[in-house]
Formats: C-alpha cells, sequence, structure tokens
C-alpha cells in the first residue's frame, strides 16, 4: 500500500517513539518496520501480544539471512511478531555491527516494503548519515519524514539534510507549551524545500505508556492525540 519513511538527523529525536506512536493510531492496517542500520531497541520496548517479550532475534536479521537470493513482499511477514494491541513489528538489528553482513539488503528490503499490499509500513530509520545505503530504503519511500526539535542546533542540521536527501515533510517534536509557534518557525525556516510540516508532542509521559498496556491514559496523551492529527495529515498526502 505505501512506505513512510521516519529519520531525523543530529541525535534522531524520538524516532522510534514517533513511528510507534503513528503506527499505533494508523487509519489502516500498517507495519512497523525497524530499519535503523545502527540497532533498535523495539524488542526491548514492546511488550507481545501474550503479555510476554519479544524475540530480539527474529526480524531483519532472519530476514536477512533467508534473502540474498532474492527478497518477496510475502516473505516479510514471516519474520514479524505482534505486540500488545495487536500491531505487526518487524524487529531490528540488535546492535550496530550487524548492519556490517547486510549492507546489500536495504535497497531490496525498501522495494518489498513498499510493494506489501495488505498493509501500509512505517520504517523507522533512525539517524541518517552514519550508514549511506539507507539511501537505497529511502528511494523506494512514498513519503520521508524527518523530524526535528525546535531548537536552533536541530532546525540547522536539518536544513543542511534537506539539500542532499529525499524529504517530503517534516514533523517537529515540539514543546506544549508553544506546539504552534514551535512547527510555524520550523515551517518558515525550511520554507519551499518540503511539501509540509506538521507536529507531534514532545510528551515523555505519554512515550512512556507506550511500553505498557496500551488504552487508558495513553489514549488521552498529548503523544497519542498529536499522533493521531499527523496520521490522518499524512494518509492524506498519499
Amino acid at each position: 500500500m505505501g512506505l513512510i519513511v521516519l529519520a531525523a538527523d543530529k541525535g534522531a529525536p524520538g524516532v522510534t517513539t514517533a513511528a510507534t506512536a503513528l503506527a499505533a493510531v494508523w487509519p489502516r492496517p500498517v507495519l512497523l518496520a525497524e530499519c535503523d542500520p545502527a540497532g533498535g531497541d523495539l524488542a526491548y520496548r514492546l511488550p507481545a501480544a501474550d503479555g510476554g517479550v519479544l524475540n530480539p532475534g527474529k526480524g531483519l536479521l532472519t530476514l536477512g539471512a533467508t534473502a540474498r537470493r532474492g527478497l518477496e513482499p510475502a516473505q516479510i511477514h514471516q519474520h514479524t511478531q505482534k505486540v500488545v494491541g495487536g500491531l505487526d513489528v518487524l524487529v531490528g538489528l540488535t546492535h550496530g555491527e550487524q548492519a556490517a553482513g547486510l549492507t546489500w539488503l536495504w535497497g531490496p528490503l525498501g522495494r518489498s516494503l513498499a510493494a506489501i499490499q495488505d498493509a501500509d509500513v512505517i520504517a523507522d530509520c533512525g539517524r541518517l548519515g552514519a550508514h549511506p545505503q539507507l539511501d537505497d530504503l529511502m528511494a523506494e519511500a512514498d513519503q520521508v519524514v524527518l523530524l526535528t526539535r525546535a531548537t536552533l542546533d536541530h532546525v540547522a542540521h536539518l536544513r543542511e539534510r534537506l539539500q542532499i536527501s529525499k524529504a517530503h515533510g517534516v514533523a517537529v517534536i515540539a514543546d506544549p507549551r508553544n506546539y504552534r509557534a514551535s512547527i510555524d518557525d520550523v515551517r518558515r525556516i525550511v520554507g519551499p524545500t518540503v511539501q509540509f510540516v506538521y507536529g507531534l508532542a514532545y510528551d515523555p509521559k505519554g512515550a512512556e505508556l507506550l511500553r505498557g498496556q496500551w488504552g487508558g491514559r495513553l489514549d488521552r496523551s498529548l503523544l497519542i492525540r498529536t499522533a493521531r492529527d499527523l496520521a490522518t495529515r499524512l494518509v492524506s498526502h498519499r
């Protein structure tokens, strides 16, 4: 259906939290894919659907081991796991050293994720720059959304990144106390270099709730409320 890449430049501010929150409220079937070559931590953040723990060894690493002779979209579901709430997750690498043997994987992975017929894919690509091979995955995306905070250093890095990478939009991790103003400031600074600039609330308490049983207080958190709005806006750009 569609591949949406989330990434950032300096510090990867909240990419995994943003990707998880968006996937939790996405209005269509969705797969959350952890595609950060530096390694991820979804296996340690999210409980499995049965209340147990996810298997950190099943996911991108096992997919890579079986895909050297070719990768088809149907293969991906054989390596996903369900987390609490029923979300399907492709768990990423557990540490960056594993990426050294998978430099060939990112292009075929991007093409297969983009070709999945029964779900959109939200790909958490972490921090850009250290692994140029991620460009091969990003080239297959329907949307590339770069995350930033509304601070001078983060926006400066964002502007540099926008000059050298394919990006359709920006999501500002904004303090709720000056939420609209922060988004407007970033929108003014980046100008017409992207199609859109939206926001997502900086909400540490909401992010912590994502690690537990979903619903209740999480549904009422600023993180989820703004994630729901951001998800609706991203779907409308497809």
